[in-house]
């Protein structure tokens, strides 16, 4: 005679509420220190994760999620949780931002994974507009260090907040794409949705 009170229906929901009550717990005893959850978007799922500073990292499926959290936790801390309410603003606004119902994002962010000459890019990257480009040699100008065309590619390449941070916005001097983490056509279609809005 089976003792399981509980239909096999009822097991995603209950499942489902004792995370979050240990997503809760573990928020409070100070054991999270990074939540992070997965939004569907046009340009595939995205995995989003934040600190107690702010959003930390946005990462395509094609890098991995798991590689992703993976590094996060040797990098910041293992104190991992999927924890979906955390990150609840963030998932918001960047339902918005393809609704085509917002063109800039007001996240706390978390810049630790990017020092040096590439947090001073993905600072400048902040202050393209929506729907603007610029190339990779205009940013190196505008950093400082005009002869650093490939480093700012690099740093573009591996910015740790896409599309919140617009990296997509940085083209070659020739008008074409250049690479992207999400890959070129993840790049071709948030350039194309910008500049869509832009025009009408």
């Amino acid at each position: 005679m089976s003792t399981n009170m509980f239909s096999t229906a009822d097991e995603p929901v209950i499942l489902a509420r004792l995370h979050t009550r240990l997503a809760a717990t573990a928020a409070e005893a100070g054991a999270l220190d990074i939540a992070y959850r997965t939004v569907d978007t046009p340009v595939g799922a995205l995995l989003l994760a934040a600190t107690d500073v702010g959003l930390v990292r946005v990462a395509f499926a094609v890098e991995n999620h798991d590689s992703v959290l993976a590094t996060l936790a040797q990098r910041v801390s293992p104190r991992i949780l999927q924890s979906p309410t955390r990150l609840d603003d963030a998932a918001r606004q960047l339902e918005q931002f393809f609704q085509r119902r917002r063109t800039t994002f007001d996240l706390p962010v978390d810049l630790r994974l990017a020092q040096g000459f590439r947090r001073s890019v993905i600072e400048h990257l902040r202050v393209i507009d929506y729907g603007h480009r610029e190339t990779y040699a205009q940013v190196a100008d505008a950093v400082g260090s005009p002869r650093a065309v490939r480093a700012v590619g690099t740093a573009c390449a591996r910015n740790p907040l896409p599309v919140v941070i617009g990296c997509h916005r940085v083209v070659r001097s020739d008008g074409s794409t250049g690479q992207y983490a999400g890959g070129a056509t993840a790049k071709q279609t948030l350039l194309d949705f910008e500049a869509a809005q832009v025009r009408e």
